[in-house]
Order: C-alpha cells, then structure tokens, then sequence
C-alpha cells in the first residue's frame, strides 16, 4: 500500500483476532519506528513491549478496563525517558541539565513522534493499533506495574496485534478548518458552525447507534455532540484529576526540579 493510501486507511482496532506477532516483524516495525525525528538525535524515549498475559490483566485497570488491553497479542508504551541520556551524561563528566519540565516536554514529543511511526509501519504490514490515553492518564499505575525508574514517564501506548474487524475510517474535520496559512487566523462564531457540522451530525449519529451509550446521553439530559464531550467523555472533575495524577508522577520521576 502506498504511503498516503496507508495513512488515509487507518482506523482504530479494538477487536483482535488471537494469532502472535511474530518477533522478526514486530522488530522489524519498531526499527522503522526509531527513524522518526528527534530532538538533538538524543531519542529521549523507551519503548516497553508487553506480550505477558499476567502482566497484562495487571494493566487491564489502569487502562480503563478496555478489552483490547487483554485480547491484542502486545501491547506498546512509549515513555519519556532521559534517564538513559543522563546517565551517559554521568559517565561522560558532563552537566545535566535534563531534571526539568522542559526536558520532560522534549522527551514526550520524542516518545509521540516515534509512536506515530511505529503505528505506521504496523499498519503498513496488516497490523491494527489503538492508542489509548489511559497510558498517560494512569500514568503513575501503569509506571509502576512496568518498573519504571526515576527519569522515565509513560506517555502514550497503543494494542498492537491482527485485526478482527474492519471499522469505517472515521471523519475528520474539513482541513481548511485546521490549516492556517501564515499566521493563526481566529473563528467567528459562523465558522465554528460550518467546521463542525459535519462533526456534530456524524459524531451524534455514531454515539446514538450504541444502546449503552444512547441510555448514558439520554440519562444525562445531553443534548449535541459537543456536550457529551464535556458533559460524560471529558469531565472538568476528570481532568483536573488526571491533571493532579500527572503533575505528581512527573514530580515523582525526576522532572520538576
């Protein structure tokens, strides 16, 4: 598949079928995946493969109880990691400037980047992937169930495995709605309207179409799409939660000093 068809193709995957990924395709995806961009070339980031069923139903909770955590043969976090940088900054009797927001910032972007090219390659060779923003979210469960030391977050993970169906791709809003050209050029109310339109009729279709999710909307009293977005997916408690959970690992790990 060529390259722009493989990424306009791609689609989260949350049902897998049982077969392995063999180790020489799953190296060969994650050695595509390091040639992403990186700050300095420092590859500020780690990459924990976990295939281990037990350890597996461990991270089962903290990523929020979705199946794919169980049923994806692996699954893939990518963490910030300086830790290996400083300690070769140690052994090299050079300064380290690297215990900071900043470098936490830095290394998120590096783990990101080469996520992202990672899940690329896996979809080039028939592989599914779904991020999930548990890892971050959880990020401080899910660092110590993977023993992560001080100078190394998790910042974003994904199933990786066979795929078991084969879902719509799903809309994105009109690109003359994200893109600006030269300088950032602000919304008037008329264009929010006209970018997310389509947006609001699909979205609401979609999360209409499940039972479970119909009788939660419904419950609620929601009534558009941008609304279950606060109101149920995105609550202000849950963010100022995750917010709290995230500020005190980084802390924990080594990255506000």
């Amino acid at each position: 598949m060529d390259t722009i068809d493989a990424i306009h193709h791609h689609r989260s995957i949350r049902r897998y079928r049982p077969d392995l990924v063999p180790d020489d395709l799953l190296t060969e995806i994650l050695a595509a995946g390091v040639r992403a961009s990186s700050s300095g070339n420092m590859q500020s980031y780690s990459i924990i493969v976990t295939r281990d069923r037990a350890l597996r139903e461990q991270l089962y909770v903290p990523h929020m109880e979705q199946d794919m955590v169980l049923d994806a043969p692996v699954l893939l976090t990518f963490c910030a990691d300086f830790r290996r940088m400083r300690h070769w900054l140690r052994l090299s009797d050079a300064p380290d400037n690297f215990d900071n927001f900043m470098s936490f910032l830095i290394a998120a972007i590096d783990a990101t980047l080469v996520s992202q090219t990672v899940a690329l390659a896996a979809e080039a060779r028939g592989l599914g992937i779904c991020y999930m923003g548990s890892t971050l979210a959880n990020c401080d469960q899910i660092g110590r169930l993977l023993r992560l030391p001080p100078g190394v977050m998790p910042v974003v993970g994904f199933s990786l495995g066979w795929p078991a169906e084969d879902p719509a791709p799903r809309d994105r809003l009109p690109l003359d709605g994200l893109v600006h050209h030269e300088t950032y050029h602000d919304y008037s109310d008329e264009r929010i309207h006209e970018i997310y339109r389509d947006r609001e009729r699909q979205g609401w279709a979609r999360y209409m179409s499940y039972p479970e999710l119909r009788a939660r909307i419904e419950g609620a009293g929601v009534a558009n799409l941008a609304q279950v977005y606060t109101v149920i997916k995105y609550t202000r408690e849950s963010h100022r939660e995750y917010s709290a959970t995230v500020l005190g690992y980084l802390r924990e790990q080594g990255f506000l000093h």
